[in-house]
């Protein structure tokens, strides 16, 4: 988009002392006419570019001008005036820090950048938890927040089931997965995973701890997550599909799991049904995921997830005789 392009070149000017017109383009891996015209444009939004001619000159600012952007790239600034205050910054106590650095930003840029973002805004939203399910909210998160921010230790009651236990954690980090918050906490010499709407009551020590040398939250949360659903996957299942079973599957099962069973499925039989194999949960969970295909799948075994298969359509069956 031009707005950001001209914000870049701005930014590009500010960092270098002078650039010709040839060195620009090859930056902005644009053409030499595009920036003639873009130096035109930031002209007309007032900012001081002036051109030094000779063999050594070249396009530069004027001495002692900068933006009041310096540190932002162009992505951050437009992304800044689109974003608003979501959610889930407000949820952990950043939704004022959020509001008054769109305020800096808006007040800075010029204003087609400004009209841009509004745009954007009015055109895309980005909305996490999945259909049929709302955010779960939790009194605690901001006294978890701060605990991550100020590396103290914490004292939460956790419920398992009907039962609370209590345990001294080292905060790591919070992650909001489909619209459930999750922390990452030392306990012990582990670090393991807290559904933060199942705390009852946190309080935050004046106990520092200290973080894992080297530790990632990103990166840890893709490794936990993803031992997480392989752990679930206990049961290799075989199944029948029809073409539309094949098509739909995606949208029954997790996505994962549905591509890995299609990727290794063998060519169509003669009735053009399709033998899949899925990794799935135990015999009656399987059960239970395979039964919105309907008559588009046949489970070939094991024997005990096809049994609880046509339990679970035998109890259908009865309820509406």
């Amino acid at each position: 988009m031009r707005a950001e392009r001209l914000v870049a070149l701005l930014f590009t000017l500010q960092s270098r002392r002078s650039a010709t017109v040839a060195e620009l383009a090859a930056a902005m891996e644009v053409s030499e006419r595009t920036v003639h015209r873009d130096l035109g444009a930031l002209r007309e939004w007032g900012v001081p570019v002036w051109t030094e001619p000779g063999r050594h000159g070249g396009v530069r600012l004027v001495d002692g001008w900068r933006s009041r952007l310096d540190g932002l790239t162009t992505r951050e600034a437009v992304a800044l005036l689109t974003l608003g205050t979501p959610r889930a910054l407000a949820e952990l106590g950043l939704g004022t820090a959020v509001s008054a650095a769109h305020a800096k930003v808006a007040a800075t840029l010029p204003a087609q950048v400004r009209e841009q973002a509004q745009q954007l805004a009015e055109r895309f939203h980005l909305d996490t938890p999945g259909w049929f399910r709302r955010e779960e909210e939790s009194e605690e998160l901001v006294t978890l927040a701060r605990a991550v921010w100020s590396e103290h230790r914490v004292r939460a009651r956790y419920r398992r089931g009907e039962d609370e236990v209590e345990r001294v954690l080292g905060p790591l980090g919070l992650v909001l997965k489909a619209g459930t918050w999750y922390l990452a906490a030392q306990a012990g010499t582990d670090v393991r995973t807290y559904r933060v709407a199942r705390m009852a009551q946190v309080e935050e020590l004046d106990e520092p701890f200290e973080r894992p040398p080297g530790f990632d939250l990103a990166q840890w949360w893709a490794r936990s997550s993803a031992e997480f659903e392989r752990s679930l996957q206990r049961v290799a299942v075989r199944v029948r599909l029809s073409p539309r079973g094949l098509r739909v599957l995606p949208r029954v099962l997790d996505a994962d799991v549905a591509r890995a069973g299609l990727a290794a499925a063998a060519a169509p039989a003669s009735d053009g049904w399709t033998e899949v194999e899925l990794g799935l949960e135990e015999p009656e969970i399987a059960a239970g995921q395979l039964l919105p295909l309907g008559a588009d799948v046949e489970v070939v075994g094991p024997p005990e997830v096809r049994a609880a298969f046509v339990e679970l359509l035998e109890a259908m069956l009865a309820r509406h005789r």
